[in-house]
């Protein structure tokens, strides 16, 4: 595993430096700077994707078949690390880097024909239908069933905790169509258009004052059998595999760049004693083993670099990265609260707001250190929990 750039990759660094310099408007840095979540609200991260779209730059990891960019892994993680550096809006990850991997396995020629190239221009914008009450880490005891009517299938049952349906035109959602074996066995793989009669959604407003996700509801909602991806009953092979790209995909950019806002603002915020915060030994040492840490993290990204070069999928390691970098994030974001002290407490929606013209109180880089730890206790519990991570990494690493 070489880890020094080639004159290329430098090259090919600067190249991104200078688009992201040239393209990244202070709107659009705004709205990224003010980010809570893995998701940018739909108006930002689309107007991004639109820029990247017209570059096309859309999609780094998928195909040059399929509209990709034919970049090299190295490439990947520079333009990962350079978006990271610079703030840009989060793109929604559902469409460019879920649901796309997944139509290019499974999904059949019409399929990849219709909805790849609106997946990459944003006309189609995505969302989940996984999670359901009572069925979240154990996603297979899931019971939103569909029935077989002819060329149909007739859905009832209810999601939950499904980020921006309020925003999407589109969902990939699991169906129970069978109950007469083990519970993976009955499982359908459909997409679903939200404009479907019978689809009722209720927002869902976090602890962090945000509408973000929601609980849908189907209500003898109707979807063309032409929809299943994959055979009927086989779906849990097809949510497996689009599971290794969520669980997956370097982490370790963005949270460097959360360590230099924390730094930033350590550096200006005063300690109990009267000197900088930054020069307290105990918060210190305390930012000192999470970039240790934080170090490894990036360690073991490279190497999984290295494989996927070699044309590898990422496997268990997306559950280890998933694990480790979700708990990272939530590390980083208890001593981001420690920064800021009191005024983590202070709740700034309206200053929040991309464009806003309401001072922020305190440190302006940390009146989203409170939401962000708040929205980020979900972290290690959506994309399969952090202890389902570990039971498939004792299992598939361990032999266990």
């Amino acid at each position: 595993m070489d880890l020094y750039f080639k004159p290329e990759d430098a090259a090919f660094r600067d190249e991104v430096r200078a688009f992201l310099d040239e393209k990244l408007t202070p709107e659009l840095r705004e709205a990224g700077k003010l980010t809570t979540s893995v998701f940018t609200d739909k108006q930002w991260n689309l107007a991004w994707q639109k820029v990247l779209y017209e570059k096309g730059w859309v999609a780094p990891n998928w195909p040059a078949e399929y509209g990709g960019t034919g970049w090299t892994e190295m490439q990947k993680y520079i333009f990962a690390s350079e978006c990271a550096r610079a703030g840009t809006p989060h793109l929604s990850p559902m469409g460019l880097r879920m649901c796309g991997p997944m139509l290019m396995k499974f999904g059949t020629k019409a399929q990849k024909e219709f909805y790849l190239p609106r997946i990459l221009s944003g006309e189609d914008y995505w969302c989940q239908g996984y999670s359901e009450p009572g069925s979240g880490s154990d996603l297979a005891s899931l019971q939103c069933k569909a029935v077989r009517e002819g060329d149909e299938y007739v859905i009832n049952g209810t999601k939950i905790w499904t980020t921006h349906a309020h925003f999407a035109n589109r969902m990939f959602c699991l169906v129970r169509t069978d109950n007469s074996g083990k519970p993976q066995e009955g499982i359908t793989f459909v997409l679903i258009d939200m404009d479907t009669p019978g689809i009722k959604i209720d927002p869902i407003i976090t602890l962090a004052g945000e509408h973000e996700v929601n609980q849908v509801f189907f209500d003898d909602v109707r979807v063309p059998a032409t929809n299943r991806v994959g055979e009927e009953n086989q779906g849990w092979t097809v949510a497996k595999y689009l599971l290794e790209f969520e669980r997956g995909g370097s982490s370790a950019p963005g949270l460097w760049e959360g360590v230099e806002k924390i730094r930033a603002v350590a550096s200006a915020e005063k300690a109990g004693t009267g000197e900088r915060l930054i020069d307290d030994g105990t918060f210190s040492r305390k930012l000192s083993e999470a970039e240790i840490e934080l170090k490894s993290i990036e360690m073991t990204e490279h190497r999984v670099m290295a494989e996927l070069a070699g044309g590898k999928n990422p496997g268990p390691a997306s559950s280890m990265l998933k694990t480790k970098g979700t708990e990272m994030r939530q590390r980083l974001d208890e001593i981001a609260i420690e920064t800021i002290a009191y005024y983590a407490g202070v709740d700034q929606m309206d200053a929040r707001e991309p464009g806003s013209n309401v001072a922020p109180i305190g440190p302006a880089d940390g009146m989203v250190f409170m939401p962000s730890y708040l929205n980020n206790r979900a972290a290690s519990i959506y994309g399969g929990s952090n202890e389902v991570q570990r039971n498939i990494m004792a299992k598939l690493v361990l032999g266990l």
